[in-house]
């Protein structure tokens, strides 16, 4: 899953494109309103964490410029402690979420997985395809009640199937919403941590699509 942090506060930018990273998503950053409208204008992001007080465009700005072209994606806007108005602008705007400044970093996290369970339908935080259940809060996979230890990249590669279960996925698409804007994508990568992920996982629930993609779906049963 590929997020959008735009804050103008260097350290906590910093500190919160860590913890996301450290949570397992791809993260890009902005500093200030400009260079945030144009990403999310862009880039595809599962979701954004915008800050309201930006220089150059004022977030509430920045995010009426996204929703008027057409995205949707998630927006989870940060407030400061005293500014009511400023939430009632950011929900009027097209917000879906807010954190008042101070906050704590769980909670930030547990509000974007939130935000993502919702756009991708998912009522809880586990997430369920045959016998492999994904645990979004801890980042943890177990098959049949076994933990499969995967890598960054296979562990997001796996989240982003099973978010959108039972949709067929490009590997265009898997690699725009995998990596962040800085690395150095290449789409025939994602066929080798498709295959890493079906051996260490052990059980079909990966398919292959001839020419469309892969789709996360559970095996029939015999």
């Amino acid at each position: 899953m590929r997020l959008l942090v735009v804050e103008d506060d260097k350290d906590l930018n910093r500190q919160i494109v860590t913890a996301l990273e450290n949570a397992g998503y791809a993260v890009d950053k902005a500093f200030d309103g400009e260079e945030g409208l144009y990403l999310g204008e862009t880039e595809p992001y599962d979701a954004v964490i915008l800050d309201l007080g930006l220089p150059k465009v004022d977030g509430v700005s920045v995010l009426q410029g996204w929703r008027r072209a057409g995205k949707t994606m998630p927006v989870l806007i940060l407030t400061a402690r005293d500014r009511w108005s400023d939430k009632v602008g950011g929900f009027d705007a097209g917000a879906d979420d807010y954190v008042t400044k101070p906050f704590h970093v769980e909670e930030l996290l547990a509000r974007v997985r939130a935000l993502l369970r919702r756009a991708a339908g998912h009522a809880t935080s586990e997430l369920v395809c045959g016998p492999v259940r994904l645990d979004t809060r801890a980042s943890r996979v177990v098959v049949d009640g076994n933990p499969v230890k995967l890598t960054s990249h296979e562990y997001r590669l796996l989240a982003y199937l099973m978010h959108h279960q039972g949709r067929v996925v490009s590997r265009t698409e898997l690699v725009e919403h995998l990596y962040d804007q800085d690395f150095d994508r290449d789409s025939n990568t994602i066929e080798v941590f498709v295959g890493r992920l079906r051996k260490k996982l052990g059980v079909e629930v990966i398919e292959t699509v001839r020419g469309l993609g892969y789709i996360a779906a559970a095996p029939e049963k015999v």
